[in-house]
């Protein structure tokens, strides 16, 4: 009897000594990815990194974190087969005793510091989160075995981004701008080259290939002053002239996320500090992820997926801004209309069709509705920090319909290619979404 006693009383410490272990276990949570997001995102302004490749640097770091996830949360399943040539990437057992999470917020870190340009930096920041991981509990063993599994996942995601050929880019023929009437060229006032003429050459993430969602052509080029073109010409005129209501140039100023964006002083060119399209929706995910409290996991899930589908939405729009290569509303204004003419933002330094934002922001509204439901409320305080005041929403597609009219308001978009540019994102986000439903394993 009393041996049974003991059993017991061993049994009972064991169990309420578990539960206070598991009280006291230390816990990262989506805030900490949220961290490493905006490291990145501050990294790409001080580089001055474009859409695009942003996309790029978001994707693929997002995918090592989501790897480990994936490899350790029996909910969280693996990217192989959902993506091109991704990789069947097996669990380490080389590596033990380590925290899953801390092993994914490292391999993002780790992989962010080889993929962008001044990714060192991010070292003092990685530092930071490991003294934080050491004052909440987390052993020295615990944080090394933690490190080693991240820079193995790290290798294996840095050596599938490498294979998507963006590095051969840089020994491409120099794009050479053409002389028609309706084509692109550079505005004032740093008259920049174009801003990756090849990234539709680069391997997509989910989709068949760069043209899958082609958009209807853009209206013709024409001087006619009886042409549908004319008439969109005179309308960006008269409404990005001196037609635009408080409302609307607020509006066109919240979604600027202008990278390039420059400013007189005196004889030099001052670069204002301002994110990429895709940095401002990450960031709206981060919110949404907060404010539903998700778990770890489905944080990373959600950043990942939302990445996946920016890159591969810049792709295929770069793919049609480059073949349409169309005329941007500046340079036809100011050579047919007006020539003192300033729209309110100002041009980024790539063709006019098809509108990147009203691309990206469709494909990423459908894909954090997905996740979030159709009235998801929430009040964007992305760019606080830069100076932009916070706009409040009822729904992520009302976000981004507001973000592709912006454009018009803005004076660097035609009509057109807003409206095309919100039903191909659409495309690219469900396409995307029907992919990752499409993971079993």
């Amino acid at each position: 009897m009393k041996k049974h006693f003991v059993v017991l009383l061993l049994s009972g410490f064991v169990i309420i000594s578990g539960c206070r272990n598991a009280e006291k276990a230390p816990m990262l949570t989506n805030k900490d990815i949220d961290k490493v997001i905006n490291q990145m995102t501050d990294l790409m302004i001080h580089d001055v990194t474009n859409p695009p490749l942003a996309a790029r640097f978001f994707a693929y770091t997002c995918l090592a974190g989501y790897e480990v996830v994936s490899e350790n949360d029996k909910h969280a399943h693996s990217m192989h087969g959902a993506l091109n040539e991704y990789p069947l990437i097996s669990k380490p057992k080389t590596v033990s005793g380590f925290d899953y999470r801390l092993s994914a917020i490292l391999a993002m870190l780790k992989t962010a510091e080889k993929l962008q340009p001044s990714g060192t930096q991010l070292a003092k920041f990685e530092k930071s989160i490991l003294d934080s991981c050491k004052n909440l509990g987390f052993s020295e063993a615990m944080i090394d075995s933690s490190g080693s599994y991240a820079k193995l996942i790290s290798k294996k995601i840095l050596a599938y981004a490498k294979a998507d050929k963006y590095n051969r880019i840089s020994n491409y023929t120099r794009y050479k701008e053409s002389e028609g009437a309706g084509d692109w060229h550079p505005t004032p006032p740093a008259y920049m080259i174009p801003v990756e003429p090849y990234f539709n050459t680069i391997r997509t993430l989910t989709l068949d290939s760069a043209s899958q969602f082609l958009p209807d052509p853009p209206i013709p080029f024409s001087t006619d002053k009886h042409s549908t073109f004319y008439k969109f010409l005179q309308m960006s005129y008269v409404k990005s002239g001196n037609g635009l209501s408080k409302e609307e140039r607020d509006i066109a100023n919240f979604w600027d996320c202008n990278p390039f964006a420059v400013q007189n002083d005196g004889h030099m060119l001052i670069g204002l500090k301002k994110i990429s399209p895709g940095a401002h929706w990450m960031g709206i995910a981060s919110l949404a992820c907060d404010q539903q409290k998700v778990d770890f996991s489905k944080a990373m899930e959600v950043q990942t997926v939302l990445a996946i589908g920016l890159m591969d939405s810049f792709i295929c729009c770069w793919d049609d801004k480059y073949r349409t290569n169309r005329i941007r509303p500046e340079t036809a204004i100011r050579k047919y209309i007006d020539p003192s003419w300033k729209p309110l933002l100002q041009t980024p330094p790539f063709p006019e069709y098809i509108s990147g934002h009203s691309v990206i922001s469709s494909s990423s509204a459908v894909i954090l509705t997905h996740y979030f439901g159709n009235n998801f409320h929430f009040t964007d305080d992305v760019e606080v920090k830069y100076g932009i005041p916070p706009r409040s929403f009822k729904s992520f597609d009302q976000a981004a319909k507001e973000a592709a009219i912006s454009r018009f308001w803005g004076g660097i978009h035609f009509m057109d290619a807003i409206d095309n540019g919100v039903t191909q994102g659409a495309k690219v986000g469900n396409w995307v979404i029907n992919k990752m439903k499409g993971r079993t394993s």
